[in-house]
Parts: structure tokens; C-alpha cells; sequence
């Protein structure tokens, strides 16, 4: 049987946000070393342009282990993806000043949306949940308070002192 309500928050994302508290947290649960890894051979292009340019912030935040390379790199290629579709959009929307791109003709001339609108809409959506998961986007980053330079290196050291 599936847990019901939201999904559960990691105890580093409840700390950052203040929430955590201590008789509701898991003490066995995970605690994987921050760290920046490399990205994968098979991003390229969009997609490994957006690694790097997410990938420092997202140590810095402490919200980043090797643990979380492959869902970051779906979030990256999602982007790619939601990008590539974009700019073919976008061409084809040049030649065609009527429906932008968005319908096309079959074969027996019926008009049907084009199906570059359905992959660009998927990749955004998947994007935008892997997004979330990480605090990429405006809303889900409310939930989220960095501890800042003044706050301690591990930010799990707030639960090992006295």
C-alpha cells in the first residue's frame, strides 16, 4: 500500500528550511557525501551546457552527491530535449505565419497538432518535476533556506552536537 500525502522531504532539505524536528526525522536515513561529479559521457550540447551551469550552485548548497548524478542528468537532458523541440517549433512556426508551427497536414489532409508540441510539452513537464525535486524551481525553492556562510559546514551537524 502507497503512503499517503505528500512525498517525504530528505532531512537536508528540511534542515535547510528550517522545518526539521528532531523526533520526526529518520535516524537511519542515508546521509551521502556532498560532492560534484561528473557528468555523463551520453549529455551533450543543451543538455551538458545546462549541467554545468547548474551543477556549482547546487554543491554549494549542499544539494548535490554522486547519489544524484543520474536524476540531474534526466533533468539535463530533459531540458535538451524540451530545448531541441523548441527551436524546431520555432522553424517550422517561421514557415508557416497561420497555425506558427503548431498544426500539420497528414497525409489525407486532415489537420492534426503537430507532434513536436506533444515531445516539447513532455520535456517540459519532466523537467520541470526533476526541477522540483532538487529545489530548481521558484516554488518548490520556498520551501527551501540556505544556511549561508554563516551556518555550519555539515548541515547536519546541528543533530551530533549537545
Amino acid at each position: 500500500m502507497a503512503p499517503r500525502g505528500p512525498k517525504t522531504k530528505p532531512t537536508q532539505l528540511k534542515v535547510l528550511a528550517g522545518t526539521a524536528r528532531k523526533h520526526r526525522l529518520n535516524e537511519n536515513e542515508p546521509r551521502p557525501e556532498v560532492a560534484e561529479p561528473d557528468p555523463p559521457e551520453h549529455l551533450d550540447g543543451t543538455a551538458r551546457a545546462e549541467w554545468e551551469r547548474v551543477i556549482g550552485q547546487m554543491v554549494r548548497l549542499g544539494i548535490m552527491s554522486d547519489l544524484d548524478r543520474a536524476p540531474l542528468a534526466a533533468y539535463c537532458q530533459a531540458y535538451g530535449r524540451w530545448v531541441a523541440a523548441e527551436a524546431a517549433l520555432a522553424r517550422m512556426a517561421a514557415r508557416d505565419p497561420l497555425t506558427g508551427g503548431l498544426m500539420i497536414r497528414t497525409t489525407s489532409g486532415n489537420a492534426i497538432q503537430n507532434p513536436l508540441v506533444g515531445a516539447a510539452n513532455k520535456a517540459m513537464a519532466d523537467m520541470v518535476r526533476y526541477a522540483a525535486e532538487f529545489g530548481l524551481t521558484p516554488s518548490s525553492r520556498t520551501q527551501v533556506a540556505t544556511l549561508g556562510d554563516t551556518g555550519p559546514e555539515n548541515p547536519f551537524a546541528v543533530f551530533t552536537t549537545g
